[in-house]
């Protein structure tokens, strides 16, 4: 079988694309797999060192705002849309798969709609509460949009074939044990683990508001903390760090991890007693399927807010704490992570409230879907 999947711009958007690819590899090793990505974009990166091959194609985002500068960029959008679809076509017909699947991301758009267009069936799916413009672009070519949550079929409409599947994770995550992975860091087994992640690309807001947290968290030292700061973010954080004393290696001597991006994460992740980070829906499966308890910060630069909307599932579910930006200090998030993990039963009941809610094998229910399609 040859399996092409497209997604991108995010490790959100790639990470349940690789856990696809996983699967189909475990049922038919001799199966061949193909990404599409955007030119320059993380996926060119990601992808490789999953051990998949890549190609690209030129596709940009699209801006809301009404500026004169953002206008001009979405005119090069749409001029990169007419560019792109004819070069994903080239790639199809090259590679000649038997189906064709896209998680996310812009690179989706072309890449699904060549696919349709040359008869390959097509499947897309949507990780977060609320529909992304892409998969609601796509909801009418494709064959079948698959969902992440449950109820999210309402935001489609009429002559939609959407179906609810709960959204894949990476093979590792669905056989992770907590004390390997502490092994494997080399961790105390006395301490407990913070891990601290803010997206791919880092968050501006939250490094600031870490940086604070970070001085708290060395001179307490209460517990061990991994921080990814993101690809755009490391430089500006390690620099106000170094500048506040506090260099690399009296972090480490703290048991203070800063990164640029964790590379490692099912690892880090299964390691963790405590998750803050942002609420995008891969990240969200991927604490549920471990049963990590986390206090969640959405991101409110998406569309329609989805992250939040994502967020407050899990907080239903007991499953997780969410703070809004703005509505919280760097001291206030420190005693909540430190009362936290001083209470091992209110842990335990996140733990399970997490996993109530995890569709445990939504990457065999996705995998398949699209042999299904492909027979």
């Amino acid at each position: 079988m040859r399996l092409l999947l497209t997604c991108g711009g995010t490790a959100g958007h790639v990470n349940p694309a690789v856990g696809v690819a996983g699967r189909i590899k475990e049922l038919l090793p001799d199966s061949e797999v193909l990404f599409i990505g955007a030119d320059g974009m993380m996926e060119t990166e990601l992808v490789p060192r999953e051990g998949y091959e890549i190609k690209t194609v030129t596709i940009t985002n699209l801006h809301r705002s009404l500026k004169p500068a953002e206008i001009v960029h979405n005119l090069k959008t749409f001029r990169n849309v007419l560019m792109s679809v004819p070069q994903a076509k080239r790639i199809i017909r090259e590679f000649k798969p038997d189906v064709a699947v896209g998680t996310g991301g812009y690179v989706c758009y072309p890449v699904l709609k060549a696919a349709h267009s040359l008869g390959i069936p097509t499947l897309v799916h949507e990780s977060n509460a609320q529909p992304g413009l892409t998969t609601k672009m796509l909801a009418k070519t494709v064959d079948c949009v698959m969902l992440g949550f449950a109820g999210a079929a309402e935001g489609y409409g009429k002559g939609v074939n959407a179906v609810y599947t709960g959204t894949p994770v990476r093979p590792y995550f669905r056989t992770a044990d907590c004390a390997e992975a502490r092994k494997a860091l080399g961790l105390n087994s006395d301490r407990p683990l913070v891990v601290s992640v803010w997206g791919s690309l880092g968050s501006d807001y939250m490094n600031k508001a870490m940086r604070s947290f970070i001085a708290e968290a060395a001179e307490k030292n209460e517990f061990d903390l991994i921080h990814s700061a993101g690809k755009r973010g490391y430089a500006g954080i390690k620099s106000a760090l170094d500048a506040a004393g506090l260099n690399s290696e009296l972090l480490a001597g703290r048991g203070i991890d800063v990164r640029e991006y964790i590379y490692d994460m099912p690892t880090v992740m299964a390691a963790a007693d405590l998750v803050l980070c942002r609420s995008g829906a891969s990240t969200l499966s991927e604490l549920t399927a471990l049963g990590k308890p986390a206090v969640l910060v959405p991101s409110p630069n998406v569309t329609a807010n989805h992250q939040e909307k994502n967020a407050r599932v899990l907080e239903r579910a007991g499953g997780a704490d969410v703070l809004l930006e703005g509505e919280f200090t760097p001291a206030e998030l420190y005693d909540r992570v430190s009362a936290l993990l001083h209470d091992s039963e209110k842990l335990a009941a996140m733990s399970a409230g997490m996993r109530s809610v995890s569709v445990a094998d939504a990457t065999e229910i996705i995998a398949d879907m699209i042999l299904g399609y492909v027979k």
